[in-house]
C-alpha cells in the first residue's frame, strides 16, 4: 500500500467521523429546539429501555430452558417409578417457572393425581405473572410518547402563530417556517421512541406466550405420565429435606 492510498483512507475516515459528529450534533440541536415537550418523551424512552432490557434478560435467558431435553430426562425417572430421583432431577435444573411448576406437581404425587393436578394449576397461576410482568407497559409508553410528541408540536405551533401575530408581514413566512420546523421535532422524537417500544412489546409478548405454552404443555405431559405409571408410585414418599 503506497502513501497515496494511506492518505485517501485517512481522508475517508475523517469524513466518516465528521458525519457521526454532525449527526449527534444535529439530534442534540433538534432535541433542544423541541422545548418542554421533549421531557415526557425522554421519560418514556428511559423507562421503556429499562423494561425492554430487564424483560429480555428474563424471557430469553433466566426463564428459558430446553423443554424437550428437560422432559426427556424426567421421563426416565417417572418410567422407573423413582420419585426421589425425579424430584432431585428437577431441583438440579436451572430454576425457571417451568421447573418450579413441575416440581410442585411431583411433590404431591404421594397424595394422588387430583392433588398433582391442583398443585400444577396453582403453581402455573403463581409463576405466570412473573413472565408477563411489566411487558404491557411498553404499549402504554409507546402511545404516551407519541401523544406527548403531538402535544409538544401543537403547543409549539400555538406559540409560533402567536409570535407572528404582530411582526412585519414580510417576515411572517420565514418565522412560520422556522417555528413549524422546530415544533415538528417533538413529533419526530415521539415516533422515534414509540416505534421501538411497540415493536419490542410485540416481540416480548410473543416470547411470553411461548413460555406459557411450554408450561401448559409440559404440565399436561407430566400429569399424563404420572397417571399412566401411578402403580409404580404406590408407597412413594418424598425425599428427606423436601
Amino acid at each position: 500500500m503506497n502513501v497515496s492510498s494511506l492518505s485517501n483512507l485517512a481522508v475517508f475516515a475523517n469524513a466518516g467521523g465528521g458525519g457521526n459528529e454532525g449527526l449527534f450534533a444535529s439530534l442534540a440541536k433538534r432535541y433542544v429546539e423541541g422545548g418542554w415537550g421533549m421531557w415526557p418523551i425522554t421519560v418514556c424512552l428511559v423507562v421503556a429501555l429499562a423494561i425492554i432490557i430487564e424483560r429480555s434478560a428474563v424471557l430469553f435467558f433466566s426463564a428459558s430452558i430446553n423443554k424437550d431435553g428437560f422432559v426427556k430426562g424426567l421421563k426416565r425417572h417417572i418410567y422407573e417409578g423413582n420419585l426421589d430421583q425425579a424430584i432431585n432431577y428437577v431441583a438440579g435444573q436451572k430454576p425457571t417457572p417451568l421447573t418450579s411448576v413441575i416440581k410442585a406437581g411431583l411433590m404431591n404425587v404421594p397424595k394422588g393425581e387430583d392433588e398433582v393436578q391442583a398443585a400444577l394449576d396453582e403453581a402455573t397461576l403463581r409463576e405466570t405473572p412473573t413472565l408477563d410482568a411489566r411487558t404491557g407497559y411498553l404499549a402504554m409508553l409507546g402511545n404516551a410518547a407519541m401523544l406527548s410528541g403531538l402535544l409538544g408540536t401543537v403547543s409549539g405551533l400555538i406559540s409560533c402563530f402567536e409570535a407572528v401575530a404582530n411582526v412585519n408581514p414580510a417576515d411572517k413566512a420565514t418565522i412560520l417556517a422556522n417555528g413549524i420546523s422546530e415544533a415538528m421535532n417533538c413529533t419526530a422524537f415521539g415516533l422515534i421512541t414509540a416505534i421501538p417500544a411497540l415493536v419490542a412489546f410485540s416481540i416480548l409478548m410473543g416470547r411470553t406466550q411461548h413460555l406459557i405454552n411450554d408450561i401448559n404443555e409440559t404440565s399436561v405431559s407430566v400429569l399424563n405420565l404420572i397417571v399412566a405409571n401411578k402403580d409404580k408410585f404406590k408407597g412413594a414418599t418424598l425425599p428427606s429435606g423436601q
